[in-house]
């Protein structure tokens, strides 16, 4: 295929409107959007009756992470193969500090795993477990190496929860390099007592995890997180918001001026707590933390998509297969948790968003590339627009596809929407200006993807 393409006839969706016109690639970046001329020794790609979205971004993944004695299944390879199909063309997974005294580390052990194996790009956030002034006086470093957002868990007492001690000092540190905290907001207190509780009365399926994680602990643990990050000046985002209680503290922070927003994840939006309820290993499937919630959640969450107050959708993938998975079928403490999700955030985000009219298509494309782009320092990406680079989804509004193994590129060996069917699907993914996926193809050698360096200095 030649350095220069264009994307011929099809309709520009962006933030603000969309248009029938083309897009010019040379090389790596967009070199013209509109009405354009193909140059002679330009391939042109005919997509007509399409969409030509940016390409998404998913800024919260686990691509071969450590868990629980166990690693995810999805490598850098298997993953974005995945990612690739479902339209994501930049990823930013999260590295996870292990050693006490050391962020550098890590960034090494996940630089090593991704490196010449993704086939589209991606970054890092750096978790904290550890809040030493060792590892704040490290997060400096971090920031000059690209990794501008630190993530710290409020729940996985004993293993990854950080205290409201560590909390504070590590926004106050984050704030001052002008890097982004995230937390996964859960009361590690309280949800370690209901599980210890649950087990001791034999209560051990699947349906008890959600039931030791209810809504409250994931409210109460937001709120708290939001009013440490105005006390101390510091910007917030909130991971994986699953529930309306969770949502309205978000907005409150913000109507009180403070500096706090989120996302959401698809599974929160589709999915609900009674897919715990399956039998044997597939309600196994379904465990994540939060947990899946009542469907009565989804539709105020879906309002909270809409006004901006959950500001993006991303997947939390993290994949386990059954085998995994089934080692806690007799206690539900001992499955790791995770879903398998990466392909299938835009099928199942225009059906049961943009379809029902729920979000338009410019919002989409906002809350799954422009915002994400804009929020982690992601300059080059997340918008069709001259000297971006050329990271684009041609996406076919009337080419069904059927969810399943036999479609599915996640290294898991079931699909949790198996026999279901999206009615649009991905035709084309470009990762600066590279074909990947191609109609059911990855054409790119691992590798093809590169190590973006993120910055939120001058960011708005």
């Amino acid at each position: 295929m030649s350095n220069t393409i264009l994307i011929s006839g099809g309709i520009v969706v962006t933030v603000d409107d969309e248009f029938r016109g083309d897009v010019l690639i040379d090389g790596d970046q967009i070199a013209a959007v509109g009405r354009v001329s193909a140059p002679e020794d330009a391939t042109v790609i005919d997509a007509s009756g399409c969409f030509v979205l940016p390409g998404l971004i998913d800024n919260h993944t686990h691509l071969a992470m450590p868990f629980m004695g166990m690693m995810s299944s999805d490598d850098y390879d298997t993953g974005t193969r995945a990612a690739a199909a479902g339209g994501v063309t930049c990823l930013v997974d999260f590295a996870i500090q292990r050693e006490p005294d050391n962020l550098q580390s890590a960034l090494e052990q996940w630089s090593a795993r991704a490196d010449g194996a993704a086939h589209v790009d991606y970054g890092f956030h750096m978790a904290i477990t550890n809040g030493s002034e060792p590892v704040l006086d490290d997060m400096a470093a971090m920031v000059e190496a690209g990794i501008c957002s630190f993530k710290l868990f409020m729940a996985y007492k004993g293993e990854l929860m950080a205290r409201d001690d560590v909390l504070t000092a590590c926004m106050e540190r984050a704030r001052d390099l002008n890097a982004l905290t995230m937390v996964h907001a859960e009361n590690g207190d309280i949800v370690d007592l209901l599980v210890k509780r649950a087990l001791a009365k034999g209560d051990t399926s699947a349906i008890n995890h959600a039931l030791t994680r209810p809504e409250f602990v994931e409210a109460e643990a937001t709120g708290r997180a939001a009013r440490i990050a105005e006390s101390v000046g510091a910007p917030l985002f909130v991971v994986h918001v699953t529930c309306a209680a969770a949502a309205a503290e978000i907005e409150a922070a913000q109507l009180r001026g403070g500096p706090v927003t989120g996302e959401t994840c698809v599974q929160y939006l589709t999915n609900t707590v009674d897919d715990l309820k399956r039998p044997g290993v597939e309600g196994c499937r379904y465990i994540c933390s939060p947990p899946l919630r009542d469907a009565s959640n989804h539709e105020p969450l879906w309002q909270y998509v809409r006004r901006g107050v959950l500001e993006s959708i991303s997947t939390d993938h993290c994949p386990f297969t059954d085998e995994q998975k089934a080692r806690g079928l007799d206690n539900f403490s001992l499955v790791p948790n995770g879903l398998a999700l990466i392909q299938h955030r835009l099928g199942k985000l225009w059906d049961e968003g943009v379809v029902p009219g729920k979000l338009t298509r410019s919002q989409l494309v906002d809350r799954t590339a422009t915002t994400v782009a804009r929020r982690f320092g992601l300059s080059q990406k997340g918008a069709i627009l001259p000297g971006k680079d050329a990271d684009i989804v041609v996406f076919d509004p009337n080419a069904p596809r059927r969810y399943g193994r036999a479609t599915s590129l996640m290294n898991v060996d079931y699909d949790l929407y198996e026999g279901e069917t999206a009615s649009a699907s991905v035709r084309h993914t470009f990762c600066r200006g590279t074909l990947v996926y191609d109609r059911g193809e990855i054409l790119t050698a691992p590798g093809h993807g590169r190590f973006v360096k993120r910055s939120l200095a001058g960011a708005a």
